[in-house]
């Protein structure tokens, strides 16, 4: 497989070439691509806050490795405050989020339900299924192929992930010219992963801006009579 032949390719994303009709004017932006790659480095949230240069932003967030590194924090995400933390003032192309399910659970039923109605595109792997092989829920393939293949209409992606294994679709996204910034827990993930990202940030330099408040809560709703 060729990356240098993905912006030709004809999928599902063509139209995304022109300005989709809530995109508002057409504005002539300065983007990672047509700028110097810097060196990798760590950076703080005020640091994504005042970069001028992210141009479209595609999100994509490893569901369990998230799930994860909230309890090594000991918080509850905000998954509306991570949306808006994430993006910024960038303009958003997609925000995925990529999960094991179980059927028979209605409450995470309701709750991917909620994430789809709320600006999130979710993608999912039956968990039983899974198991059955004996192995791990892993959605790296998924996001992986989702990663390369939008490349050509994002410029910059924000993974949400630890896991080493998402290194080398990282390397292949930079190769062609779109800025890829990881988040993550700094004890989660992996030093080979940092390595090929542009830009890394820790998940506990920002945890006081993605926690859900403890007064409020989400009614995430699969039915008239189903409420968490």
């Amino acid at each position: 497989m060729s990356f240098t032949n993905l912006s030709k390719k004809t999928n599902e994303y063509k139209e995304l070439k022109e300005k989709p009709h809530w995109q508002g004017p057409s504005a002539i932006k300065n983007t990672p691509k047509a700028r110097e790659i810097k060196p990798q480095e760590t950076i703080s949230d005020l640091d994504i806050a005042d970069d001028l240069n992210r141009g479209r932003v595609a999100i994509f967030i490893d569901g369990l490795n998230l799930f994860h590194a909230a309890l090594q924090l000991g918080i509850e995400i905000d998954y509306v405050k991570l949306l808006c933390r994430l993006t910024q003032t960038s303009r958003l192309l997609r925000a995925f989020f990529y999960t094991g399910v179980d059927a028979s659970k209605e409450k995470q039923q309701g709750f991917l339900l909620w994430m789809r109605r709320n600006g999130y595109r979710v993608v999912t792997k039956d968990i039983l299924a899974v198991a059955e092989n004996g192995k791990k829920p892993n959605l790296n393939v998924e996001i992986a192929v989702d990663m390369i293949t939008l490349a050509p209409y994002y410029d910059t992606a924000v993974l949400v992930s630890g896991d080493g294994d998402l290194a080398y679709a990282v390397n292949a996204v930079t190769s062609l010219g779109s800025r890829v910034e990881v988040i993550g827990l700094q004890s989660m993930t992996s030093d080979s992963l940092i390595d090929v990202a542009d830009y890394f940030m820790d998940f506990d330099s920002i945890k006081q801006h993605i926690q859900k408040d403890s007064h409020l809560g989400y009614s995430y709703r699969t039915s008239p009579n189903s409420q968490l």
